[in-house]
């Protein structure tokens, strides 16, 4: 993952020859008489991307023999294989003490913040071109609108890529986002300011990014089967080449890599080398020691915090003992009903072997569950949402609860 030649034509020809010199061999291993137009058809074939927008290198599929042919090779700085990298609130930018009132720069609608994620939602008012102008005039990217997806005023440029596998059949084959990532990190990075946002009234604040008069350009690497290395690499590549003044990444791996093997730091190398920032989360693997994934140090990388708010639910007892879960729920229930343990739930859903409890959160087709409580053994308590009302119970507090079930026939009020 070197400099460019020069001339970008013959980078890309030069990764065509170095492939046909590992699978011609491999090839002439096989087949002593196959012919060289063969041997050039096959390594067009393993060709997957050709880094050469930004910088020198391409991926390809090899064999274990071939990858130890091609390292071997003069002018070949690093060879590793292509690894999986995983994902790594209105709340964030108050809890910062970053005003909402501050002084702004006519310049900061010329800013283009890059996000290599999931995607965007480009409906989002966070995202809303009202009162942009045209693009930056240094802007060279472009946008692969669809059916389902076109760029703005704001979000100037937009790219998917997917050429190690076939796209999951569940994901959107555009940059549209279709898990919420994406659009999350991009609006904490670059949205605009949104007003009285909430979850059916629940967290209700102002959303903003950190620069809300920025552009935004979406590189969408990450699949519900994760993101690839070659796609990683190849959206910096473009990214670089695109114009954009900072990168934000936030995907990674479980712990630090070596720099030569890693594929955010290969990127975020050479876009440094070209004046841009990339800001990289840290991981998701704290708060333990030697767990922060993205550790180059030409990349800024920026550990997650416990901020000032929780979102909490009460679940209060016959006896009037409360105890406090959490998870996200606009849901109100303002009755007692019957607390049992499910475990002892009898199964009545066709089809199922196992009990009620093990199936519960899955298929709510009994008319009989108003909600349910879960026991929850982890040091992060992060609130999700459920179809129905339900509250996350450290283990104390579920032992308690299960004693009272013991001892009484019981009313629980949520």
């Amino acid at each position: 993952m070197g400099d460019l030649p020069g001339d970008e034509s013959f980078a890309a020809s030069l990764h065509v020859s170095m492939l046909q010199k590992v699978v011609g061999r491999t090839l002439e291993l096989l087949c002593s008489y196959i012919r060289w137009n063969e041997f050039n058809s096959e390594a067009e074939n393993r060709l997957l991307h050709s880094y050469s927008n930004s910088f020198n290198g391409f991926s390809a599929k090899l064999t274990e023999e071939e990858l130890e042919e091609l390292s071997g090779m003069d002018r070949v700085v690093s060879v590793f294989q292509s690894q999986k990298r995983k994902l790594h609130t209105t709340r964030s930018w108050d809890y910062m003490d970053f005003p909402l009132q501050v002084k702004r720069s006519k310049l900061e609608s010329d800013v283009i913040v890059g996000v290599i994620d999931s995607g965007i939602w480009p409906e989002s008012e966070s995202f809303s071109d009202k009162g942009f102008g045209p693009p930056p005039f240094k802007w060279k990217g472009t946008c692969q609108s669809s059916s389902n997806f076109t760029c703005n005023k704001k979000i100037i440029g937009a790219r998917y890529y997917s050429k190690e596998r076939p796209i999951p059949e569940k994901d959107i084959p555009s940059p549209r986002d279709s898990n919420g990532h994406g659009t999350h990190c991009a609006s904490t990075a670059a949205g605009n300011i949104v007003s009285k946002v909430s979850l059916f009234g629940l967290g209700l604040g102002t959303a903003r990014g950190g620069v809300p008069s920025a552009r935004i350009a979406v590189y969408k690497t990450l699949w519900s089967d994760g993101s690839s290395d070659t796609d990683l690499l190849a959206a910096f590549d473009d990214a670089i080449a695109d114009g954009v003044d900072i990168l934000s990444i936030s995907q990674g791996s479980n712990y630090a890599e070596d720099y030569f093997s890693n594929s955010i730091a290969v990127g975020s190398f050479h876009a440094m080398k070209k004046g841009i920032l990339t800001s990289a989360a840290a991981g998701n693997e704290g708060p333990h020691r030697q767990t922060i994934s993205n550790v180059a140090p030409w990349l800024v990388s920026v550990a997650s915090g416990t901020t000032d708010r929780k979102f909490l639910t009460p679940v209060k007892l016959g006896n009037r003992e409360v105890y406090t879960g959490f998870s996200i729920n606009t849901f109100e229930l303002n009755h007692t009903y019957p607390l049992i343990y499910g475990g002892d739930a009898p199964n009545k859903i066709k089809g199922f072997k196992e009990s009620i409890s093990r199936n519960i959160g899955r298929y709510h087709t009994l008319q009989c569950v108003v909600g349910y409580v879960l026991r929850y053994q982890g040091s992060n308590e992060t609130a999700s949402s459920f179809p129905i009302p339900a509250a996350l119970m450290q283990p104390g507090q579920s032992v308690h609860m299960f004693d009272y079930i013991k001892s009484t026939r019981c009313q629980l009020q949520v």
